[in-house]
């Protein structure tokens, strides 16, 4: 059986009614969620996989029609020079800040999270800025330098994995951004409302953590909609 949900732009999806559940109104639901992964380059395919454990539906964005109807976003590593260039020439610089202008969660991990920056240098580029931090490119060294290390969180009381590839550094965060997650003294995982970002690839572990405190934000902006939309 199916009950209609709203996700954060306003589209109806459906909501799963399994035998002997209340319904929707009865009980706190989770709404399903479709989650777009920018689909350039770099490891989108890791974090579809990643999602797809965790019985989410992914689609791969490239257009702006794959855009729509999507609940959360993901911009994944990779070169962020790059996949701002892409962003800019298929119209969805614009569609990606209108997005979370809407109540979309976005979830930038290395390069993407450079992209989400209000300020980003070592060397600077434009971005996104939806996200009040300053991001230096590189900070941690060439491809060789890369490795893995283990981290505090606030997600976890284990360490968390955390794999570092040519990884940005997180130099500054404003007032209102959350730390979510350190290492070394800086901020590796960062979040504020419906935007967050990472330094480290997540999906690139085994460790689900990260991924499924996304979802628990992109699931929450879809119940907030449903209850408005009603």
């Amino acid at each position: 059986m199916l009950r209609p949900c709203v996700n954060g732009r306003g589209n109806p999806r459906p909501y799963k009614l399994g035998c002997g559940e209340a319904a929707p109104e009865q009980q706190n639901a989770e709404c399903e969620v479709k989650i777009g992964i920018l689909a350039v380059q770099g490891d989108f395919a890791a974090h579809a996989a990643m999602l797809a454990e965790l019985g989410a539906e992914t689609v791969e964005v490239r257009t702006l029609e794959n855009l729509d109807g999507c609940d959360g976003l993901i911009l994944p590593g990779g070169e962020s020079t790059t996949q701002l260039q892409f962003l800019q020439e298929e119209g969805l610089f614009d569609a990606v800040k209108k997005f979370a202008a809407d109540g979309g969660v976005i979830f930038g991990t290395c390069a993407g999270a450079i992209l989400l920056a209000t300020e980003v240098k070592n060397p600077g580029q434009a971005s996104l800025g939806l996200l009040d931090m300053t991001v230096l490119r590189n900070a941690y060294g060439r491809q060789l330098a890369s490795d893995v290390f283990f981290g505090s969180s606030k997600l976890t009381d284990s360490p968390m994995e955390m794999v570092f590839i040519r990884a940005p550094v997180i130099d500054r965060v404003g007032a209102a951004v959350e730390v979510l997650a350190e290492y070394g003294g800086k901020p590796v995982l960062v979040r504020k409302a419906n935007v967050m970002a990472a330094t480290f690839h997540p999906e690139l572990t085994a460790d689900s953590t990260v991924h499924k405190h996304f979802l628990e934000l992109v699931r929450a902006g879809a119940r907030r909609a449903t209850s408005v939309a009603r």
